[in-house]
């Protein structure tokens, strides 16, 4: 499950009107909640709270196999919808398989005025975090400098330990300082990054063909119905008789470390269909409850879908993934990984399966987060409580977990074993109970 502060990170994202799906960083997102999906290891809880809609605060402890723990604080210029760990849209903590929206133009911040000036700051997020008892501490800055540039500072100070260094690896000595600066305009993304520790310079472009989505901004309510209700499916969009209808998204990465004097560069590619323009879609305008909410809505004319190709020229390494849904509540993805040079293949095959239960109240459900959409009754999705996933490759590696909602917490249980050893059949076995409230 996402961390508490990631979740506030994303919250930031969303209410900044910052897409942080159209970067190339995120291009095999889909495919890696189920074959790349994180195990907890160990014995792990954590505790949050939100006293108000801009400052939080998140406690986290490890029990196991050794003891350790981390105190950290959040601030943002914004409000932001936090919500407990009771009520929380489950979908919204977990990271699973998800066709994104099309891509779009970042909106400008809404102009405040005061006496006929304007008083108008940027937003950012303020984000530190101290672990004991290593003494490391992480920090993050992050602002929106134009409506389509953002930037962020992030930065680890680990001072070394009482260990030997040659306990501790190779580098006695992991602080850095990161720079990251991204320019999204719909079509174009690119990001520019830099690294203090190994003098890393990078930049990675994702540039999306076809039409941008729909802007986020809506002048009014009953405007807003009238453009959703006028509004073509957006699945309808360069039809391709006998095949699946979609966009594709052709990006690079290319990066230089003047320290290390080395260099490197990949390119990948990304087909994906297109949604259905119906809530909880992220930009596309809610209707009124009176706009033809009696009507049912059809199934998909396509399964939602996501393949997906990397290629490192320098390292040989080539990598395809499938991914889709297959139906409401399962999603199965396969990947295949090979290098050119050492001819050393992967197959790896995951699932998600969704566990849901029936709504004792229309706010139970495990909706869109708007009081005005509200699906027919006929067709009323069951709250969802939990998901299972599965993971299996040829290289004998076999991961299961469960994540789900036990009253106001959120658990995640998983197991990693090793099918070739006797000896140690099981590699990793770990619980993780989050709880966080806004009240």
């Amino acid at each position: 499950m996402h961390p508490f502060a990631s979740y506030v990170l994303r919250s930031y994202y969303k209410a900044t009107g910052w897409n942080e799906d159209n970067l190339y960083a995120n291009l095999t997102r889909s495919s890696s909640a189920l074959l790349d999906f994180s195990v907890p290891h160990g014995l792990h809880f954590s505790v949050s709270k939100a006293p108000n809609a801009l400052f939080k605060t998140t406690y986290a402890m490890t029990a196991m196999p050794s003891l350790q723990g981390s105190v950290g604080y959040i601030f943002t210029s914004c409000d932001l919808n936090v919500k407990s760990s009771g009520n929380v849209r489950f979908k919204d903590m977990i990271e699973r398989f998800k066709v994104y929206d099309q891509p779009r133009r970042p909106d400008p911040k809404e102009e405040e005025w005061l006496a006929g000036e304007n008083v108008s700051a940027r937003d950012y997020l303020l984000y530190g975090r101290f672990f004991l008892p290593t003494g490391r501490l992480d920090a993050l800055y992050s602002t929106r400098l134009t409506p389509t540039i953002q930037a962020s500072i992030s930065a680890i100070s680990d001072p070394p330990s009482s260990e030997h260094p040659e306990l501790r690896g190779r580098r006695a000595d992991l602080s850095n300082v990161m720079i990251n600066v991204q320019h999204d305009v719909g079509k174009w993304c690119t990001e520019y990054t830099w690294s203090a520790e190994d003098e890393m310079w990078g930049v990675r472009m994702l540039h999306n063909f076809g039409k941008l989505g729909l802007s986020t901004e809506s002048p009014s309510e009953d405007a807003a119905a009238k453009r959703r209700v006028g509004m073509k499916r957006v699945d309808e969009e360069d039809a391709v008789e006998g095949g699946l209808k979609g966009r594709v998204s052709l990006g690079a990465e290319i990066y230089f470390s003047a320290k290390e004097r080395s260099a490197g560069v990949s390119t990948g590619i990304r087909f994906t269909t297109l949604p259905d323009a119906t809530p909880p879609s992220f930009q596309v305008p809610v209707a009124a409850p009176n706009a033809s909410s009696s009507t049912p809505r059809a199934p998909p004319s396509q399964p939602p879908t996501t393949i997906t190709a990397l290629f490192n020229p320098m390292l040989g390494h080539m990598s395809g993934a499938y991914t889709a849904r297959v139906s409401r509540d399962l999603a199965l993805s396969s990947r295949f990984d090979f290098n050119v040079y050492s001819f050393e293949s992967e197959w790896a095959m995951g699932v998600e399966w969704w566990l849901r239960r029936p709504p004792t109240s229309p706010s139970d459900q495990d909706g869109p987060d708007t009081s005005s959409y509200q699906e027919p009754p006929s067709i009323h999705s069951a709250d969802v409580h939990g998901v299972v996933k599965a993971r299996a490759s040829t290289n004998n590696d076999v991961s299961l977990m469960w994540e789900g909602r036990l009253r106001n917490m959120l658990v995640s249980l998983g197991v990693v074993s090793d099918l070739s050893s006797r000896s140690k059949p099981i590699k990793a076995l770990g619980l993780e109970v989050a709880f966080f409230s806004s009240e």
